[in-house]
């Protein structure tokens, strides 16, 4: 698992430019749930990679700290994001004072985590009454070109090696609500490749493997998106719980 977590390092860049962001919904939904606007509040933002999910925490007035092993991605991050600290860990073994924040966030990142040591992490560093929160942010497979996508994704990583496992920790006193944020996005055909190649899966595969897959794909999809515009239809799977 440590090693494919940090194949990001390599692609950093590609990361940053391609995969998507989350939307506005997102975050109306997380401060909902949480009880408390971003504004003022003392956020951990574990697993933060180029920041994807900490700027906009960041923008409505966050105090956000940024958590992230990867040299690669910590590089990026702090290209992108000069202000806003950012401290080398893992959700593991957060380096991060106790009863300090009020929100830890997952963005895209606890499926990296074992759940035995990342939730009493998060619980030590969080306040009482504080909030996790965790998202993931998913393809929407409801719509037919992504599910037939979905399904050449699987025969070709040999059923189902390009997803890691998930799972939501237990041990919560409060439990977890959960929302579903749907929300789409258009972006050039090649830009789309391009956030395929970006996954774990085909970092570790290499660069001709790679190559084959995405010309393949490209082939596939120019026959759904004539004019070269890809229409990216996503939900955001929320789940927020209280410490106490």
């Amino acid at each position: 698992m440590t090693t494919r977590a940090r194949s990001f390092d390599s692609a950093a860049a590609l990361y940053a430019a391609h995969r998507p962001g989350y939307p506005d919904a997102l975050y109306d939904a997380v401060e909902e749930l949480a009880g408390r606007p971003f504004d003022g509040a003392r956020v951990a933002d574990v697993g933060a990679g180029t920041g994807l999910g900490t700027g906009p925490m960041h923008r409505r007035g966050a105090r956000v700290l940024a958590v992230e092993p990867g040299d690669g991605m910590a590089a990026e991050f702090r290209r992108a994001h000069p202000d806003v600290p950012v401290v080398r860990g893992d959700g593991d073994r957060l380096p991060l004072a106790t009863g300090a924040f009020d929100l830890v966030t997952y963005a895209q990142a606890w499926h990296w985590t074992r759940p035995s040591l990342a939730v009493p992490e998060a619980l030590r560093v969080l306040r009482p009454g504080g909030s996790l929160a965790i998202w993931w942010n998913d393809a929407d497979t409801t719509v037919p070109w992504v599910a037939a996508q979905g399904e050449r994704l699987r025969a070709f990583f040999a059923e189902g090696a390009a997803t890691p496992f998930r799972t939501l920790p237990p041990g919560l006193a409060s439990g977890f609500a959960t929302r579903t944020v749907a929300w789409s996005r258009r972006v050039p055909l090649e830009a789309h490749l391009a956030n395929l190649s970006s996954h774990s899966a085909f970092l570790l595969l290499g660069a001709e493997g790679t190559r084959a897959f995405m010309e393949a794909e490209r082939a596939h999809l120019a026959g759904h998106f004539p004019d070269g515009t890809v229409e990216e239809p996503y939900t955001v799977s929320l789940h927020v719980a209280r410490n106490g």
